[in-house]
């Protein structure tokens, strides 16, 4: 992407990246890193053509949160802190991915674009 002078690198970081998480700090900390290694490739690279951006999906029902979704409880906590009123699906990132891999955002560098419903609001 360097010696062609363009191109878009979109990272998957998470809400975890900037409020943290409870009892999976290893992941936190794994996609806290994720953050700041698109804003680090960002000024390496924004000056030689490459938009370095990241995602930053809220909740979302996957295979992955399958335990966490079956937990009653620590669903509806979750749930609640969510403003849009429901967990995200696979497909609500797509906009963001079409938006950030176009020549639309040619202009934006560095950003951790949240996908979440409004989670990290509350």
């Amino acid at each position: 992407m360097i010696a062609r002078g363009h191109g878009k690198i979109i990272f998957t970081a998470s809400g975890l990246s900037i409020k943290g998480g409870i009892t999976v700090p290893g992941y936190a900390s794994a996609k806290g890193g994720i953050a700041q290694l698109t804003k680090a490739l960002c000024n390496e690279w924004g000056s030689k053509g490459v938009n370095v951006n990241a995602i930053i999906p809220g909740y979302t029902a996957t295979e992955m949160t399958s335990a966490l979704q079956a937990d009653t409880e620590r669903y509806e906590a979750e749930l609640v802190r969510i403003p849009a009123g429901r967990w995200g699906v696979p497909d609500d990132l797509k906009g963001a991915v079409v938006f950030l891999a176009s020549a639309a955002s040619d202009y934006v560098h560095g950003a951790l674009y949240p996908v979440d419903g409004g989670w990290l609001v509350r």
